[in-house]
């Protein structure tokens, strides 16, 4: 049998060497932003730096694909699918452990596009390593990083000039926002670190911020100890079916890759990222209770940013409070007076059953806040959650038989609103793969800790999504969706019950060598919104359509110099008024020398955005753990230049100086951030210590 395989895998060698080749010319820095480019889409809201820890660990860490406990990683990652993830599994069982890296190609299910996205990350061994664990060991296994980010403005705003009377307001800060974290990780058994941020305009060790930084976190985290599947402790995330119940964390929306529909629960991870509100703080443990069955309990204490109303109770001191507040600013009295304002906690569990094939999985869990959430009551909101406490119970399960994966979630809050999805991943070949995914949260459907695919909430929403992945031939590849949607109660800007919507994408790709990639795009996306521009007692409906047309090149000159080419056309109406139109076209130059401790990235664009409504985003080159997808708006140009350095492997040095220049604008932005003239800029510095 090893005989047999031995010639196979020597066929494989000799016949794919200058595919397999192609990795180790190429930068991590870059395989990871490409990654993290192509399947985040153009949310420039998403926290991805969880992602991006992972896809550089992993890089200068592969995965054993003979470890059988260690692959999930890859699903988690987004690297590969369910199916794909059951095929390696059932070709490792029936065929022994893989000789090669090379011997993938004899797996069911994954083409040669699936290995290049996952050969940077994994390896194969025959030593599978137990690890024992001591101090000895971790010592000896372990990594740890210390993360330095200084990002400051170039020019002065509002916010930070004298004050011209005692009434005015003022940033209290400077304009530098600080970044630090320190990161302990024994393989992906043991994880224990801290993160600290001052964001622009907050004091730091003075004032009102005498603590030094305005925001802290720390975490301890380990995995796989005897019946101790995870414990966390500190804050850290907890993400479990398709996110209808309970979700924190990263969560992709829409994007080119069809995948991204479904949910790949981690179930308890540590939290290490810099989004003060998007995470749980205490304690979780998973037990192993058998072979396939697992118990999970969770608690969850921290305080909330939010705007006090009046005083419910004189003798409790119970308060109300209109909303929460998510940016996590505090940089005036107005905002620090909103600080740490409501105190929220959860508590709940789940139990979970786990083959190779299925899972199914109940959880529950009870919310309860410090004061009564007393919402400003529109239209379009009463019936969104308004009380102190709250209570959610769901079920759901992810099944792979042959080359079909079912996965979906049925969810239901204390007042008895429900939600649930169903969805359908199918690999009918290498070649070509489609899913379809139904949904359905009602208008009544309460859970401020539920994140499920959806347009816009997972609640009053209801839709179906269709997407397909066809490889034409060994160059060409065609991928497409539609998104289907509609409210069945009124919404933000839509004062009108069952408003809707719909979303096309199509993108041909076209790689005919390893140093050549085109691609070409088309979105189309249309729903109702109110027509402001009609006064009357009953509301009135536009329909706005946004067309985004993108030309994309990316090329490899030579080897330590590549090129990156985009043009964007945007066309916006709504209902009849003019068409507006948004023009961007960038070059980017990525030179990367081998062998040298140093390269540089940068980029020049141009561009024509006649209003807000038709603007163009682009994801753009950054330093390291920074992810950053500007709305390029108005008439102007976009310079910025990074540059990074390399010394004697443990020291990594990054700086970026970014420029807008605007035409005919005597000056930008608003309030305490506008700036006098045409011209913002700014810089960032990076330090990182490997040890």
């Amino acid at each position: 049998m090893r005989i047999d395989k031995l010639y196979i895998v020597l066929g494989f060698l000799l016949l794919s060497q200058p595919f397999f080749s192609q990795t180790e010319s190429t930068d991590k820095n870059e395989i990871v932003e490409q990654r993290i480019e192509y399947i985040g889409g153009d949310n420039e809201s998403i926290d991805y730096s969880t992602l991006f820890d992972n896809l550089y660990y992993y890089y200068d860490h592969p995965v054993n694909l003979n470890n059988i406990k260690e692959v999930d990683v890859l699903l988690e990652m987004g690297l590969i699918s369910d199916i794909q993830l059951v095929k390696l599994k059932q070709h490792i069982a029936t065929n022994n452990k893989l000789m090669t890296i090379y011997e993938l190609q004899a797996v069911e299910g994954f083409d040669m596009t699936t290995i290049r996205v996952v050969l940077p990350f994994v390896k194969v061994s025959e030593d599978l390593f137990t690890p024992n664990v001591s101090f000895k060991e971790m010592m000896k296994n372990s990594s740890s990083e210390l993360y330095i980010r200084n990002i400051r403005d170039l020019q002065q705003k509002v916010g930070y000039t004298e004050k011209e009377n005692e009434d005015d307001n003022r940033y209290l800060g400077s304009p530098d926002k600080l970044f630090l974290r320190y990161r302990f990780r024994y393989l992906n058994k043991v994880s224990v670190g801290f993160t600290a941020e001052k964001d622009q305009g907050e004091e730091f060790f003075r004032g009102t911020q005498k603590q030094g930084f305005d925001y802290y976190s720390a975490h301890f985290f380990i995995k796989d100890f005897g019946r101790v599947k995870a414990l966390a402790l500190g804050d850290y995330h907890f993400q479990v079916g398709q996110g209808l119940t309970l979700w924190s964390g990263l969560a992709f929306g829409k994007s080119v890759d069809i995948s991204t529909v479904k949910r790949n629960a981690v179930g308890l991870r540590q939290y290490a990222s810099a989004d003060e509100n998007n995470f749980l703080r205490g304690a979780g443990v998973t037990f192993g209770l058998s072979k396939n069955w697992s118990l999970s309990a969770f608690y969850s204490r921290k305080r909330l940013d939010a705007n006090i109303g009046d005083t419910l109770d004189d003798v409790t001191n119970q308060v109300s409070f209109t909303s929460l507040q998510n940016s996590g600013f505090h940089r005036t009295f107005n905002e620090l007076t909103d600080k740490d304002a409501i105190l929220e906690t959860h508590f709940g569990g789940r139990v979970e059953y786990e083959s190779t094939r299925l899972k199914l999985g109940v959880t529950g869990f009870a919310s309860r806040y410090g004061g009564e959430f007393d919402r400003n009551l529109r239209f379009y909101n009463q019936f969104e959650f308004s009380s102190s406490q709250n209570s959610v119970i769901g079920a759901d399960y992810n099944y792979v038989i042959r080359n079909y994966n079912f996965f979906g979630e049925f969810s239901r809050s204390q007042n008895g609103g429900t939600a649930y999805v169903n969805g359908l991943l199918v690999s009918l070949d290498p070649r070509f793969s489609f899913t379809i995914l139904h949904r359905n949260y009602g208008r009544d459907y309460q859970n401020l800790l539920s994140n499920a695919f959806a347009e816009s909430n997972s609640w009053n929403e209801k839709g179906i999504f269709v997407g397909f992945d066809a490889k034409l031939n060994s160059k060409l590849t065609l991928t497409g969706n539609m998104d289907f949607y509609q409210f069945p109660w009124m919404r933000f800007q839509a004062y009108t019950p069952n408003t809707g919507g719909y979303d096309y994408t199509a993108q041909l790709q076209y790689k005919p060598s390893r140093d050549f990639v085109a691609y070409v795009r088309l979105r189309y996306q249309q729903r109702e919104i109110n027509n402001s521009a009609i006064e009357s007692a009953i509301y009135n409906l536009s329909s706005e359509e946004r067309t985004n047309f993108r030309v994309n090149l990316s090329y490899k000159v030579t080897d330590y110099l590549s090129l990156r080419n985009r043009v964007e056309v945007v066309e916006y109406q709504k209902g009849d008024n003019n068409k507006e139109y948004g023009f961007l076209a960038y070059q980017d130059l990525v030179f990367k020398p081998k062998s040298k401790p140093y390269s540089l990235t940068a980029r020049y664009a141009l561009f024509d955005v006649e209003s807000f409504n038709s603007r163009v985003y682009a994801y753009e080159n950054d330093v390291l753990y920074y992810f950053y997808i500007p709305a390029y708006s108005g008439v102007g140009s976009r310079f910025y230049l990074t540059a990074r350095y390399k010394y004697r492997k443990k020291f990594d040095f990054w700086v970026r100086y970014g420029v807008w220049n605007y035409r005919n604008e005597e000056t930008m932005l608003s309030g305490l951030e506008q700036i006098d003239g045409n011209v913002r800029s700014d810089i960032k510095f990076v330090f990182r210590y490997l040890f």
